[in-house]
């Protein structure tokens, strides 16, 4: 049997492992699926097409998988997707999809996902990321692995932030942040790159020489963007080892749509 406490309120259509939890006062929808070993706490919402992989730790008062907040919803089957190994704390919200992007809200796995936290319609949340106490992610966000955002900021919808980058404390994040960079402020600047996270992820002398290389030739000699890309996609050749970054870098360049913060 699943372990639900007697009054929590869970639609008989849920497919709920065996080996979940569910506080008191919980209510789970009937689209919801929740995977093995995964603890709900209580006066939790999960509602909508909401699927939870295993092993997460969902804290009192979130509300999981409500309709975005998007004047041109219509009630379109749309969803949210959270993978393994999350902590979710106290009051986060995260919203389902819309028609307009894809109709998928996905979070990825092990991240840390600290309190009041908002998640909005098509956000895609990677893996091994940290958002602070009321970090706020607008419609169409994208978050790549290991990134940090610091508590009390803001992302503009459709803002895109690189892998490995650090977002600081109260900051308004209206241009993509590159991979690897450190920016924070409002306005927002990118102050450099992010070596501590590096050295903690083990990243080796190699390739943080290449990072900073890459923060020098984006930020520090006056380049243009394209200037810019050109010199960085030359450093792979140059230092093998940060090929994969380099190329990471170069894709993320290539994709920015608000322009990148500098």
């Amino acid at each position: 049997m699943t372990r639900v406490h007697p009054t929590a309120i869970v639609d008989p259509q849920a497919q709920l492992d065996a080996s979940v939890t569910v506080g008191p006062y919980t209510v789970i929808g009937p689209h919801v699926k929740i995977a093995d070993g995964t603890t709900v706490g209580p006066h939790c919402v999960i509602e909508g097409r909401t699927t939870i992989g295993r092993d997460n730790r969902i804290f009192q008062f979130s509300s999981l998988g409500a309709i975005p907040q998007d004047k041109k919803y219509a009630g379109e089957p749309c969803e949210l997707v959270i993978g393994d190994r999350n902590t979710v704390r106290e009051f986060c919200t995260f919203n389902i999809g819309s028609p307009g992007g894809g109709g998928v809200t996905r979070v990825g796995e092990d991240n840390w996902i600290m309190a009041y936290t908002h998640i909005a319609h098509d956000c895609r949340v990677g893996n091994h990321t940290t958002l602070a106490n009321n970090a706020t992610l607008g419609g169409h966000v994208e978050i790549g692995d290991w990134v940090t955002v610091g508590g009390l900021s803001g992302i503009h919808q459709f803002v895109k932030v690189g892998a490995h980058a650090m977002v600081g404390f109260a900051s308004a994040v209206s241009q993509d942040v590159p991979p690897f960079m450190l920016a924070d402020g409002n306005p927002m600047a990118v102050r450099g790159f992010n070596v501590i996270g590096l050295r903690r992820r083990d990243f080796s002398a190699g390739r943080i020489a290449a990072v900073k290389q890459m923060h020098k030739l984006l930020y520090r000699e006056g380049r243009t963007l394209e200037q810019a890309r050109s010199a960085i996609e030359a450093l792979a050749a140059q230092t093998p080892e940060a090929a994969p970054d380099v190329a990471l870098m170069s894709a993320f360049l290539a994709g920015a749509t608000r322009g990148i913060a500098r």
